[in-house]
């Protein structure tokens, strides 16, 4: 089976071939199909799958510094200008959350102005 950083990138090279659209909504549905469908046959995640699962959600918000329970593909979606322009971003940040500093996992830290997000809008934070 493929891993999900090769997968990714044939979906980012052909997305139509693929998930049908480039828009982060539908990528996100793929990855939720691709983690529920390994657990169905009994194949556990790899190392670079689990990383991404248990980390990139809380990556995402410590990168656009907000706190919500709002999956990671509609905070790229909020910080960006449609569907299209998110699911090009979330290859760029992919790129960037592969390259991070682990270590920074699961601290909390946040620099600079923060922001909450409540039904769908971000507004500054405390």
């Amino acid at each position: 089976m493929t891993e999900i950083y090769e997968a990714l990138s044939k979906i980012k090279s052909r997305p139509g071939m693929y998930i049908g659209k480039p828009y982060i909504s539908i990528l996100r549905h793929f990855l939720v199909g691709y983690q529920f469908a390994r657990s169905e046959l009994g194949i556990e995640l790899t190392e670079e799958e689990a990383d991404f699962y248990e980390h990139f959600h809380d990556w995402v918000q410590r990168r656009f510094n907000v706190r919500t329970n709002n999956s990671w593909a509609n905070i790229i979606l909020l910080f960006t200008r449609d569907e299209k322009d998110a699911f090009e971003q979330f290859f760029k940040l992919l790129d960037e959350f592969k390259q991070r500093d682990k270590s920074l996992d699961g601290n909390g830290e946040k620099a600079g102005k923060s922001y909450m997000v409540v039904n769908g809008k971000r507004s500054k934070g405390a």
